[in-house]
C-alpha cells in the first residue's frame, strides 16, 4: 500500500512539474524477472523510473544512502537494497540474483555511476554479468532530461520536459553460461548501451549521445 500511494503521489508530481512522459513501457515483461538498464544522471532517476514502469521495481542504491535509519527504511520500503560501490559486493550481486531469480524486475544503472555531463558514459560489466546469470532479458531504457528535473545540488525539483524510453527486451540464448567469459560481458554491455543510445537519438536527445559513442564496443574495465 506505502508503495502504491507513493507512485500515486509521485507520478502526479511528475506529471505536473516535469511534464513526464512515458513510451514503450507496454515493452516491459509482465511477468517474471527482468532488468530494467537505465542511464543515470540525477538523484530523480530511480523514482522516475518507479512510477514509469507498469510494475514494481527493485534497485540498487549506494550503501550511503542507508546511513540513516529513518531514510533507509523508507527507501528499503520502495524497494531498494544496498550496494558498496567500487567493490566486489557479493551480498548485493546475491540479492540481485534472487530478486530475479523470483520473478521481480531489478533497474540497474548501467553506466555504474551519475553521469556528470548528462552525456551516456561507457558501461560497465556488472549489469552483463546479472543478467547471464539469472539468464533474464534485459530491457533497455533510456532517461531523458531528468537531470533537468532535479539537477546535481539542487534542492528543490525543476521544471523541465522529462522523457523515460523503453526499448525492446534484449536476450542473449548463445550467450548462456557465460557469466564469467569477459567477451560475452562486453558483447552484452554494448549491446545494451547502443540501444539506449539509439532511444535517445530517436527520441530528439541526440546531444546526449558522445560523437562515436561504443564505436569500437569498449567498455570501462570494470
Amino acid at each position: 500500500m506505502f508503495y502504491s500511494f507513493t507512485k500515486a503521489v509521485v507520478l502526479a508530481l511528475f506529471k505536473v512539474v516535469g511534464h513526464l512522459k512515458v513510451i514503450g513501457s507496454e515493452r516491459v515483461p509482465r511477468t517474471g524477472g527482468a532488468i530494467l538498464a537505465a542511464n543515470h544522471t540525477s538523484y530523480a532517476d530511480p523514482p522516475v523510473m518507479g512510477v514509469s514502469t507498469p510494475r514494481a521495481i527493485r534497485f540498487m542504491a549506494k550503501s550511503e544512502l542507508f546511513k540513516n535509519s529513518v531514510f533507509a527504511a523508507v527507501i528499503r520500503a520502495l524497494g531498494a537494497f544496498p550496494v558498496k560501490r567500487g567493490t566486489a559486493d557479493r551480498q548485493a550481486l546475491r540479492t540481485a540474483h534472487d530478486i530475479l531469480t523470483s520473478g521481480q524486475l531489478l533497474v540497474i544503472f548501467f553506466e555504474g555511476g551519475r553521469s556528470p555531463d548528462g552525456k551516456l558514459q561507457s558501461p560497465e560489466l556488472g549489469t552483463a554479468m546479472i543478467a547471464l546469470r539469472a539468464n533474464v532479458p534485459i530491457v533497455p531504457v533510456a532517461l531523458i532530461n531528468a537531470d533537468h528535473l532535479l539537477p546535481r545540488h539542487a534542492k528543490a525539483l525543476h521544471w523541465s520536459h522529462v522523457t523515460a524510453v523503453f526499448g525492446e527486451p534484449l536476450t542473449f540464448p548463445h550467450l548462456a553460461g557465460k557469466a564469467g567469459d569477459r567477451a560475452a560481458l562486453q558483447e552484452v554491455s554494448t549491446a545494451i548501451a547502443r540501444s539506449v543510445a539509439d532511444l535517445m537519438r530517436t527520441h530528439g536527445a541526440a546531444e546526449r549521445v558522445p560523437d562515436g559513442y561504443l564505436v569500437e564496443g569498449a567498455t570501462d574495465e570494470h
